[in-house]
C-alpha cells in the first residue's frame, strides 16, 4: 500500500485533534476532488511498519483524540489496512474514523471491507458530489455523504447515523 501523507495533528477530518493518514489509489475520479494526486495508486511512499509505529506513537499522546484514515480510497487497500489497523488497535483504543466513496451498504457485503469496517468506529461514506458541495457540513464535502456509527450499524444490521454530524 502507498500513502500520500501522515498528519500528526489534524483538526479537519474528525472531532478533536486527530492523527490522520491518506492512502493513495482511487477509482472514482470525483469532479473537483480535493486530493486528485492521491487517485494514482503509484503516488506517494510505500507504507512500512515504520509508519504504523509512527501512528501508534502519535496516538499515545494525550492530546490526540483518535485516528482518521482517508484517501484516495481506503477500501481499495483493505488487505493492507486490515493488518495496519489490527496493529494499531492492539496498542490504542482511541476512535478510528474512515472515509470512503463507497456506500456502507456496499462495503458491509464485501468480506474484507466488512472486516475493516468492524475495526473502525465511524464511516463517512459517499462520493464527493460537486453539485452538492456544502462548506457548512462537519467533516465532509457534500450533502449526500453520511457520518455513520459503524458498531451500532453492524449490531442493528442497518445504517445508524452518528448524532450531531448529519
Amino acid at each position: 500500500m502507498r500513502y500520500g501523507q501522515i498528519r500528526k495533528y489534524d483538526v479537519a477530518n474528525g472531532p478533536g485533534i486527530r492523527t490522520s493518514f491518506f492512502v493513495t489509489g482511487c477509482h472514482a475520479n470525483c469532479k473537483n476532488c480535493f486530493n486528485k494526486e492521491y487517485m494514482d495508486p503509484n503516488f506517494g511512499n510505500l507504507w512500512t511498519d515504520k509508519q504504523t509505529q509512527e501512528i501508534i506513537t502519535y496516538l499515545k499522546k494525550d492530546e490526540i483524540e483518535g485516528l482518521t484514515i482517508l484517501g484516495g480510497e481506503p477500501f481499495e487497500s483493505t488487505e493492507d489496512l486490515i493488518k495496519i489497523v489490527k496493529k494499531i488497535r492492539g496498542e490504542s483504543d482511541k476512535s478510528i474514523w474512515i472515509f470512503s466513496g463507497f456506500l456502507y451498504e456496499i462495503l458491509v457485503n464485501i468480506e474484507n471491507a466488512k472486516k475493516l469496517l468492524s475495526m473502525c468506529d465511524v464511516l463517512v461514506d459517499g462520493l464527493f458530489v460537486e453539485e452538492l458541495k456544502d462548506l457548512r457540513l462537519k467533516f465532509k464535502g457534500s450533502s449526500n455523504q453520511r457520518t455513520i456509527d459503524i458498531q451500532k450499524s453492524l449490531e442493528n444490521k442497518k445504517v445508524i447515523l452518528l448524532d450531531g454530524y448529519n
